[in-house]
């Protein structure tokens, strides 16, 4: 644990930083046996859902691209290319039962970092990083939905999927993410169009309000007019580091700029007032309610926070102070565990709280790490040395599982097309418990 605590005293210093990130990122591989003889590559044993493995391994390119510690890459580009599935945009056909868009979404996502960061590329016969990430963009754009709710992703991609009727924020934010980072990355307007489309429809179907809270989603069966309220760290950023992205394509737009700094202003009600700038899930961590998969949410939120900086850097003297007190109190937590490493839930008490887990492991390695944002150089481009691989028409030849059917040719379609969809994370189950139960949870 001395690596961990170095941190409070040394956060200024990189060594400091890379060393405490080490320690609780090994701790969370411990979690992991995807790459023994006999095991599937790319997946968490139970309670862990596929997606959050996809989130992790996004951490894990985040970590050798901060640290330059290359430890973890080879079991990572392991399950990244095992779980591209035969189609090469993360449908494998043992996830069909279960798949939601933002599922494929976080894979995606995880692909488009390794693009960015310039990640080792996969052998030439293998899927490529940016292909992988317009598969994943193609194979969402052709599940656009106009028949309720004026559009948008469902959670669920199969109808046979309980969860198939609820439009979500996160599905429809993590589309939005990767169209603005590939408008960013390619230079292509079509992705732009996808992401201004995105937004608006956020916007008109209410799930981002006027004073930008999002909303976690709501059933289509009823046009999306009843909303379930409860807002959580991943929706605020994950559209956070799309803005930012998008002010960034647009050489400054002054309405991206607004958008971003509106997101961010909004998100402070996830960070506390004692200890001050601390983070946290406000809607489950205060009432001991935060299941298997929102242990990780603050994950990406100081992931995408600290991208951001990179992508609109008007933004860095907000975000920074914030990340630098939530590693400060994450790293406090972190001495639980036989090993004295396991970080706790709930940053705010300032020492372990008996929780451990790979999204609690995760969540304290990401806003580590993010305070080394400014040492590292900003994401590449296909113009700025990247060097992966694109093909624009990925993923538009085939969804799924057998009889699914082709998708349209979506790169061509007008930006106005939409084919049906499905979106999401929570699981039916805390969805009802969510809609029935935690009416005072909700903040207007």
């Amino acid at each position: 644990m001395q690596a961990v605590r170095a941190i409070e005293l040394n956060l200024d210093y990189p060594d400091s930083i890379k060393t405490a990130t080490k320690a609780v990122a090994t701790e969370m591989m411990s979690y992991y046996t995807g790459m023994n003889p006999g095991d599937v590559p790319g997946n968490l044993p139970d309670p862990y859902y596929w997606w959050e493995a996809g989130a992790m391994f996004g951490a894990l390119i985040d970590y050798w691209f901060y640290t330059g510690d290359d430890t973890w890459n080879n079991i990572t580009m392991q399950a990244m290319l095992w779980q591209a599935s035969p189609g090469a945009n993360f449908m494998p056909p043992n996830q069909s039962k279960t798949e939601g868009n933002d599922d494929q979404g976080f894979w995606g996502m995880a692909a488009m970092s390794a693009a960015e960061r310039n990640f080792p590329n996969p052998p030439e016969d293998q899927p490529q990083w940016l292909a992988l990430a317009q598969a994943v963009f193609n194979s969402q754009a052709a599940r656009w939905d106009q028949s309720t709710c004026g559009g948008g992703l469902r959670w669920q991609i199969f109808t046979w999927n309980n969860g198939y009727n609820y439009k979500n924020t996160i599905s429809n934010g993590c589309f939005f993410n990767i169209a603005a980072r590939l408008a960013k990355y390619t230079n292509n307007q079509t992705y732009a169009d996808w992401a201004e489309k995105t937004w608006k429809w956020t916007v008109d179907v209410g799930f981002l309000t006027d004073t930008y809270q999002f909303w976690d989603g709501a059933d289509d069966t009823t046009n999306c007019t009843q909303y379930n309220r409860i807002e959580w760290t991943y929706n605020s950023g994950v559209y956070l580091l799309g803005a930012a992205n998008m002010y960034n394509y647009t050489n400054g737009d002054p309405t991206w700029k607004e958008r971003v700094l509106q997101i961010l202003n909004a998100s402070a009600v996830f960070f506390a007032d004692n200890p001050k700038d601390v983070m946290y899930e406000r809607a489950c961590e205060t009432v001991n309610t935060c299941q298997v998969d929102q242990r990780s949410f603050k994950a990406y939120m100081a992931r995408w926070m600290a991208a951001t900086t990179q992508m609109a850097p008007f933004t860095y003297d907000i975000i920074m102070p914030k990340l630098r007190a939530s590693a400060l109190a994450a790293a406090k937590t972190c001495t639980g565990g036989s090993k004295g490493t396991s970080c706790g839930l709930k940053w705010t008490e300032e020492k372990w709280d008996g929780s451990k887990g790979v999204g609690e492991q995760m969540s304290a390695m990401e806003v580590f790490q993010s305070n080394l944002i400014s040492r590292v150089a900003p994401p590449v481009t296909n113009s700025t040395g990247g060097t992966s691989k694109g093909n624009p028409a990925a993923g538009s030849s085939g969804d799924g599982p057998p009889g699914a059917g082709p998708l349209p040719g979506v790169y061509t379609d007008p930006i106005t097309v939409g084919d049906r969809a499905g979106a999401g994370i929570l699981t039916t189950l805390m969805l009802v418990v969510f809609i029935g139960c935690s009416g005072w949870l909700i903040y207007e």
